[in-house]
C-alpha cells in the first residue's frame, strides 16, 4: 500500500473512530478494577447475586453498550442496506440488542439503587475516632472510593457529625454524603438519559432504513438529541470537577464515540438521497 493511500483522510478517521471504541472497552476493566475495590467496603460480608448490579453497575453498564456501539457502527457504516434486510441478520441484530438493553435496564436498576443505599445511613456518635483505626473502618474519597480509615482521614473528620452507611463500616460526615449522594444521582440521570438517546437512534435507524428519514423527523430528531447530549455534556463536566477522572474520561468518549455514530448515519443519509436522486435521472 502507498503512502498517499495510507495516509487518507478517510482510513485516518477511521482508524481514530476505531481507536476510541478499544479504549471505551478497555473502560470495562478499569471500571471493575475500581468496583471491585469499592465492594470490599460497602460489601464488607460478601456479595451475592442479587447484589452484584448494584456493586458492578458501571462494568455491567458498559460492557453492554460496548456491544450496542458496535451494533449502531454495523447498521450506520459497515453493512449495506441490503444486508440489513436480511432475515437472517435482522434476527441476529435484534437477539444482541435485547441482550444489550436488558444488561443496560439492569445497570440503570443498579445505578438507582446504588443512589437509594447511599440514603440508608445513620448518626455515628465515638467519643475518640482515632482509636477506630485498624479496625476495618473506612472513610469516603468518592461514591466509587472508601479507603480505610487512617490516622490522616481521622484527624479530618474527628470534628464532624459523623454519618455511618448502616450494616457496613462506611463513615463520613454530613457533607461527604451529600456529595456522594449528588454524584449517585448523576449516575441515574447520565444512564437515562443515554436510554431515551438510543431510543431515538433506533428510531433514526428504523426509518432510514424505510426511506422515511427526512423533513420533520429529521428536524424533531436533532431537537431531541440535542437537549439529550446537552444533559451528557453537564454530567461529564460535572464528574470532571466533582467526581473521579474514569468517571469524567468515561463520560467524555461515550459523547466522542456518538459524535461518530451520528456522522455515520448523516453520511448513510446523504448516499440514500444521492443514490435515489441517481436512479431518478
Amino acid at each position: 500500500m502507498s503512502a498517499v493511500k495510507l495516509f487518507q483522510p478517510q482510513l485516518i478517521f477511521k482508524a481514530f473512530k476505531y481507536t476510541v471504541y478499544a479504549l471505551l472497552s478497555l473502560n470495562i476493566l478499569l471500571f471493575f478494577q475500581e468496583e471491585m475495590l469499592a465492594t470490599e467496603q460497602t460489601f464488607s460480608q460478601g456479595i451475592n447475586l442479587v447484589d452484584i448490579i448494584q456493586g458492578f453497575a458501571s462494568t455491567i453498564d458498559t460492557a453492554a453498550w460496548i456491544l450496542l456501539l458496535l451494533l449502531f457502527e454495523m447498521e450506520t457504516s459497515v453493512l449495506d442496506d441490503d444486508s440489513l434486510r436480511k432475515t437472517n441478520v435482522k434476527l441476529t441484530f435484534l437477539g444482541l440488542r435485547l441482550f444489550s438493553y436488558g444488561f443496560i435496564g439492569y445497570a440503570l436498576y443498579g445505578y438507582l439503587s446504588k443512589m437509594l443505599l447511599t440514603y440508608n445511613m445513620s448518626p455515628f456518635v465515638t467519643e475518640d475516632l482515632c482509636a477506630l483505626v485498624g479496625q476495618g473502618y473506612s472513610s469516603i474519597a468518592t461514591l466509587d472510593e472508601y479507603p480505610l480509615l487512617d490516622l490522616e482521614s481521622c484527624a479530618a473528620l474527628a470534628d464532624e457529625g459523623l454519618f455511618k452507611l448502616n450494616g457496613q463500616q462506611v463513615l463520613g460526615s454530613a457533607s461527604n454524603w451529600v456529595d456522594i449522594q449528588w454524584l449517585a444521582w448523576v449516575d441515574v440521570i447520565n444512564s437515562a438519559t443515554w436510554v431515551a438517546v438510543v431510543v431515538i437512534l433506533e428510531v433514526d435507524v428504523w426509518l432510514q432504513l424505510r426511506g422515511r428519514l427526512q423533513g420533520t423527523a429529521v428536524s424533531v430528531s436533532k431537537i431531541v438529541k440535542m437537549v439529550l447530549y446537552g444533559i451528557l455534556f453537564v454530567a461529564a463536566a460535572y464528574w470532571g470537577l466533582l467526581g473521579d477522572f474514569l468517571d469524567f474520561w468515561d463520560a467524555f468518549m461515550w459523547l466522542v464515540a456518538f459524535v461518530f455514530i451520528e456522522m455515520n448515519l448523516f453520511q448513510w443519509q446523504a448516499e440514500t438521497i444521492a443514490n435515489a436522486t441517481q436512479e431518478a435521472n
